[in-house]
C-alpha cells in the first residue's frame, strides 16, 4: 500500500493577473512518486498553476509548499535552489540553436555549478540514455525530429536529479505516435520515484496512459475520470 508523502501542498490558492482572476480556492496535495495530469482549455489556469510552483508568477492568496520550500516566504536568493528540485519541460523545446546537443546540456550543468568535466560528460551520457537518445551529442537541434528534440528537453530537465518534473503541454507539437513515446518515457522516469505533473489538452495520452487527473473549470479544479 502506497504511503502518502506530500511533496506539493497547495491550500486556498488564488491567482490573479492585472486584476483578472485566473484561479480561486485551489486545494491540492501531490505525493512523492505521483503521476498527475492537469487538463483544461486554453486559459483555464493550468500553466499559471505550474508557473506558481516554480515562482515564475506570484499568487495573491493561500499557500504553496514544494519539496520542503515554503513559497509564501521564500527569499529571492533561494528560488534557484527551489528550481533545482524541479525539471521543467515546455511545449516548444527551448533548445539553444547555436550549439550542439552536448553543449546545450553542458550549458545547463555549468550554469548550475557543475565544474568537473568528466562528471559533466558522465551525467550527459546518463540522461540521454534515460530518454533513449544515445549518440546524438554532436548533432544540432535542427537535425533532430520534433520527438527527439522533446526527448532532449526531457533529458535537460533530468540533469540535476529533480524530485519533480513539471511538463507544460509536452506533446503539443507532436504526432500521436511520438506523443505516446514521450509519455512512455515520462512513465519510466516516474517509476524511478520522480513525481511527474503534466498539463495537457491531449485526452488520447490520458486514455492510453491513465493516471490521476484534475480538470480546470470555472477557475477551480476537481478530480475527474477520463474514459
Amino acid at each position: 500500500m502506497k504511503m502518502n508523502n506530500p511533496i506539493i501542498t497547495i491550500s486556498d490558492l488564488h491567482i490573479s493577473f492585472k486584476n483578472n482572476e485566473i484561479l480561486k480556492n485551489i486545494n491540492l496535495t501531490i505525493n512523492k512518486g505521483d503521476f498527475i495530469y492537469l487538463i483544461g482549455g486554453t486559459g483555464s489556469g493550468k500553466s499559471s498553476l505550474l508557473k506558481s510552483l516554480y515562482k515564475e508568477i506570484d499568487f495573491q492568496k493561500g499557500s504553496i509548499s514544494v519539496a520542503e520550500f515554503n513559497l509564501n516566504n521564500i527569499k529571492k536568493n533561494k528560488i534557484a535552489y527551489l528550481r533545482r528540485q524541479l525539471g521543467i519541460i515546455f511545449q516548444d523545446f527551448q533548445l539553444l540553436s547555436d550549439r550542439n546537443i552536448y553543449k546545450n546540456l553542458e550549458f545547463v550543468l555549468r550554469s548550475t555549478g557543475w565544474k568537473d568535466k568528466n562528471k559533466i560528460k558522465e551525467r550527459i551520457t546518463e540522461v540521454l540514455d534515460t530518454v533513449h537518445l544515445e549518440g546524438v551529442e554532436k548533432k544540432m537541434s535542427h537535425e533532430l525530429s520534433g520527438g527527439e528534440q522533446q526527448r532532449v528537453s526531457i533529458s535537460r530537465a533530468l540533469l540535476n536529479h529533480p524530485k519533480i518534473i513539471l511538463a507544460d503541454e509536452p506533446t503539443g507539437n507532436l504526432d500521436p505516435e511520438k506523443s505516446n513515446s514521450i509519455i512512455e518515457t515520462m512513465k519510466e522516469i516516474n517509476s524511478n520515484g520522480t513525481t511527474v505533473i503534466i498539463a495537457t489538452h491531449d485526452y488520447s495520452i490520458i486514455k492510453n496512459f491513465p493516471s490521476k487527473t484534475y480538470s480546470f473549470e470555472n477557475k477551480e479544479i476537481k478530480e475527474v475520470m477520463i474514459s
